[in-house]
């Protein structure tokens, strides 16, 4: 306990020097890194329909949801794997080879002769896709100005749904006249832009550097960055047996209870993110929309999470993430049990846009809290972990999609996005107040 404690306050002395600006190139960087990701992620959506009229592919809607379940699966892989060793590898190597890894699925899926071969480069890309997302929060996080991390997590979130925009744009421009693999070769380019930035600009987290044991490296980038410089944890073992370690701490005294809750939280969270990103277009279309507006509807969702990162950050680090993230997904469960109201058209635009206000910085703010919840020795491989097993929810969300679309009921779809919804509310409250109940014991027990 006072271990935590000493690295808490070592990090909440850390307002020195640069105050935002010392996140400034460390957020940039992580923000174009995370539009890419957005991008690639939301391609698959934008381009369904009209992949679904190229029978030479032999794209159905069954197929489709499994294949959008083959890239969260991967993401899944990916998350987990980065999030266990990011501390003895680098947060910064590992950033570049996840951007590389989905740059090059995007090229296999551009180039792919039938099913198999476009499910495959979809799985490559979830790889990347996974540890990248995890990677970029625990930087941005680390290097953020204290009472401003929900804040700095909310802008770099952003970028996701100005990716997610940006292939809407690309979906509606270029796939009608020249054919949906040229949007898949655009979603290349992160590895000819991205990773020569990363690599050239990007630094190193003084936090990995540290447990690396590289102590001078990563004094001198805390001191360059205006951070506290970093604490040795309490001494662990290496190789295999210490990631284990690292694993089993995340339910030690204070997080037993709180980090199952958040990743049942982060489940249903990216249940809802990933399902609608792929099955939106799909199910407003399959609910009497036309093609171009139900496209469109994808770009709004994600405009209007643009606006909900903003102004989630600013209010979380205020009132708490936890809180306003379980605020959040019970608006969202409202939100999408009206879109299956079949209200006007311009209503039906302003509530897709207010819906995607809530439902993406429902699932961000779960991994503010996160952040909040752990301890700094912690923070690395618990936000993967948060984001690895909360990709479960990605794996199940477009696959239940894809088969309720498939049998014709795609009115339920939208029943269970509320259902993850309420869920999502329940979940990241208890967590908040599991965690509150496991930092008293501590000191309790101390007192006895």
């Amino acid at each position: 306990m006072a271990s935590s404690q000493l690295k808490t306050g070592s990090r909440a002395d850390a307002t020195a020097a640069g105050g935002f600006r010392a996140v400034a190139p460390v957020l940039a960087l992580c923000w174009l890194s995370v539009f890419f990701d957005g991008m690639d992620v939301n391609i698959y959506g934008a381009v369904m329909p009209y992949m679904l009229k190229d029978h030479g592919l032999g794209l159905t809607t069954g197929v489709a949801g499994t294949i959008g379940s083959w890239t969260t699966f991967g993401m899944l892989i990916g998350a987990l794997v980065a999030g266990s060793v990011t501390d003895w590898l680098g947060r910064r190597p590992l950033l570049t080879v996840s951007v590389l890894l989905f740059s090059t699925g995007s090229a296999v899926c551009a180039l792919a002769n039938g099913v198999t071969m476009f499910g495959a480069g979809r799985f490559l890309a979830g790889l990347g896709l996974g540890g990248l997302m995890p990677l970029c929060l625990a930087m941005v996080m680390e290097f953020a100005p204290k009472g401003k991390v929900a804040l700095a997590t909310g802008v770099l979130m952003t970028s996701y749904h100005s990716g997610g925009m940006a292939a809407t744009g690309l979906g509606l421009s270029i796939a009608p006249s020249h054919g949906w693999r040229w949007v898949f070769a655009a979603g290349a380019a992160p590895a000819l832009v991205a990773v020569p930035l990363l690599l050239r600009f990007l630094p190193e987290s003084p936090a990995a550097l540290l447990a690396g044991g590289r102590r001078a490296a990563a004094d001198a980038v805390a001191d360059r960055y205006g951070l506290a410089r970093p604490v040795a944890p309490e001494e662990r073992a290496t190789g295999a047996r210490g990631r284990w370690e690292s694993i089993l701490a995340l339910f030690g005294p204070g997080f037993r209870w709180a980090t199952p809750l958040l990743w049942a939280a982060s489940f249903c969270g990216l249940l809802l993110v990933y399902g609608v990103s792929t099955w939106l277009p799909q199910l407003m279309r399959a609910s009497g929309y036309g093609l171009t507006d139900s496209v469109t509807f994808l770009l709004v969702v994600n405009a209007g999470g643009i606006v909900g990162m903003l102004f989630a950050g600013r209010i979380a680090d205020r009132f708490g993430p936890a809180r306003i993230s379980g605020l959040f997904f019970a608006f969202t469960a409202v939100g999408v049990l009206l879109l299956n109201s079949h209200l006007p058209l311009a209503a039906t635009y302003v509530m897709v846009g207010v819906t995607g206000v809530w439902l993406f910085s429902a699932q961000t703010m779960v991994y503010a809290a996160a952040n909040a919840i752990y301890s700094s020795d912690k923070r690395a491989t618990g936000l993967g972990w948060v984001t690895g097993v909360g990709r479960f929810g990605a794996v199940v969300g477009p696959s239940l999609a894809g088969s309720l679309v498939a049998g014709g009921r795609q009115d339920l779809g939208f029943t269970a996005f509320a259902v993850a919804g309420v869920l999502g509310a329940v979940l990241v409250t208890l967590a908040q107040f599991a965690a509150r109940i496991g930092a008293r014991r501590p000191v309790v027990a101390a007192a006895v």
